[in-house]
């Protein structure tokens, strides 16, 4: 299917039924609609309705756009289904039919931002929604930078204003992390405006906000501190790229009167109803937990495993009749499938304030407290003013995220282990699956603080740390593997990428597909800003360690 972009400023209320992604919010468009055009307009559904879908689009056919690239590559995820003949992503094999979604829901979330724009303009004129817009920038942000950390370039700071010939051009993914600091903070002050303001000003503006917030309930300044909790996190992506900006963003952002999201009250999810995981895991089977966090999490004894996923119900993998918390590994000979992986563990995450993959009450996760705390623990490491002490930051990105899961009251016990490290991996399926102990594939990390270890023993233990807090968010969670290193996973044994993609090196970046190659976007200059081929074996901007 060719990308079509669609950039047409939309006048017509018709349009919005075709650009809109969310079938959800069709329904309660029509049902809202009934009473006269008066009425849409008079409680600002025209917007609301398309923010709400630009929040839902994060979940947005899932399974293509996500589970089966970022999410798999980041070690939390696997399955146990023989897609395309068990030759596909999961063996470097790239799915042009798949990862096509990638774009494709970002125009969707674009398009209803230029949806939300004409709506402002034309039917509400006059009215001051600065919250609305700065909130609505986030959300582009936070898509686009997805987009960019599996692609590499990306459509965003021109997604509307295409050259006189008709083509758009991309940012390189330098540029675009630069607009997306500049930006964030642009929304952080626009946010912060409009907090300061009395009850009795911008009340339009504060309404589509309350009305439209599927995170905060129209909360503006927990809004102001996910921007400025987004801006730190992009400023330590850029930390082996751009050390000197990487410092003066992270040193801006520590120092912001916005404050950071350094409390689980703060977090940042999406309530999406039925979360898209609750039917591709429980429904259909073709998600399972990863080898590698089932690993680390088995040899740490760490108490959140029952919460991030379901023990083993095949037999084959019970030890002295127990069942076992045991994942797939990525890239291997799946034999028949589900038939012989099936019984595996399938993952969860029942945390201590729901079920995230609830189909009916489902939470999105964006951004959590504990990813705060271990960014800022990286930042004192690197020596950023502002950091604080990095064993405190360390130890307290632990704890938030145990309390995330319920399981506070665990967090000093497992603090203290200085002992456990990650476990062999025993495939009773297939021996050639195996992780040994003494395989490099197997990380030597523990737990507790060491002073007296390098920096890079250090970085290890803080990344290897976020990336299980970052559970179930797989695509920052591949994100940050690749910047750092960590944590150390398993190969895959089946590399069916022709040679583009080193087996010991790992994927590097999801290639562009067909229908963007054939689409208005200035491909030719996206192969141009990348530096190297367009395969999975090239590097992004930031991945320069």
């Amino acid at each position: 299917m060719k990308i079509n972009n669609f950039k047409t400023y939309i006048l017509g209320v018709a349009v919005f039924f075709s650009a809109s992604s969310c079938t959800g919010d069709f329904e309660d468009f029509n049902q809202q609609k009934v009473g006269g055009p008066e009425n849409f307009y008079a409680d600002f559904k025209a917007i609301v309705d398309p923010m709400k879908s630009m929040q839902r689009g994060f979940q947005a056919d899932y399974q293509l756009a996500t589970n089966l690239n970022a999410d798999m590559y980041s070690g939390m995820f696997s399955t146990a289904s023989q897609f395309n003949g068990g030759t596909n992503n999961l063996t470097y094999l790239m799915m042009d039919g798949w990862n096509n979604r990638i774009i494709a829901r970002q125009q969707d979330t674009f398009n209803n931002s230029i949806i939300i724009d004409n709506a402002a303009k034309n039917n509400y004129p006059g009215i001051d929604f600065t919250a609305t817009f700065a909130v609505k920038k986030i959300l582009k942000i936070l898509t686009a930078s997805r987009v960019s950390d599996r692609h590499g370039p990306v459509v965003y700071s021109k997604y509307d204003t295409p050259n006189a010939n008709g083509i758009t051009d991309f940012d390189s993914q330098q540029d675009a992390y630069n607009n997306f600091i500049h930006d964030l903070t642009v929304a952080i002050a626009d946010l912060q405006k409009v907090q300061n303001t009395s009850a009795t000003q911008n009340v339009e503006d504060k309404s589509v906000v309350k009305k439209s917030d599927l995170i905060y309930g129209g909360d503006i300044a927990k809004w102001a501190k996910l921007a400025n909790s987004l801006k730190l996190r992009f400023a330590l992506r850029m930390s082996y790229a751009d050390p000197a900006k990487s410092r003066q963003y992270a040193e801006e952002a520590l120092a912001s009167s916005a404050g950071l999201i350094a409390d689980n009250a703060d977090n940042a999810l999406i309530s999406v109803g039925q979360h898209e995981l609750s039917f591709i895991i429980y429904s259909w089977g073709d998600c399972s937990i990863g080898a590698p966090i089932m690993a680390y999490m088995n040899g740490f004894k760490d108490p959140r495993l029952p919460a991030y996923a379901n023990p083993a119900t095949d037999p084959a993998t019970y030890i002295n009749g127990k069942p076992q918390y045991i994942g797939i590994r990525q890239g291997i000979n799946l034999i028949n499938g589900q038939p012989t992986y099936g019984g595996y563990s399938q993952p969860a995450a029942r945390a201590a304030s729901g079920d995230y993959f609830s189909g009916v009450n489902g939470k999105f996760k964006l951004f959590t407290a504990a990813e705060t705390w271990f960014l800022k623990a990286e930042a004192a490491l690197r020596g950023y003013s502002g950091a604080g002490d990095i064993q405190a930051n360390y130890q307290a990105g632990v704890s938030q995220s145990f309390g995330e899961w319920g399981k506070s009251a665990d967090a000093a016990t497992y603090l203290a282990d200085g002992v456990s490290t990650e476990a062999p991996y025993i495939d009773p399926k297939n021996a050639e699956n195996n992780v040994l102990a003494g395989n490099s594939q197997l990380s030597t990390i523990t737990i507790a603080w060491n002073s007296g270890d390098s920096n890079e023993k250090k970085l290890e233990r803080i990344i290897t740390q976020k990336w299980l807090a970052l559970y179930p968010d797989g695509p920052e969670a591949w994100t940050e593997q690749r910047r750092t290193g960590y944590p150390v996973l398993f190969k895959v044994r089946k590399n069916d990428s022709g040679g583009l993609i080193n087996t010991d090196q790992m994927i590097r970046r999801v290639p562009f597909t067909n229908d963007t190659k054939n689409s208005t976007f200035n491909y030719a200059q996206a192969v141009q800003q990348l530096g190297g081929p367009d395969n999975g074996g090239t590097k992004l901007w930031w991945d320069k360690k």
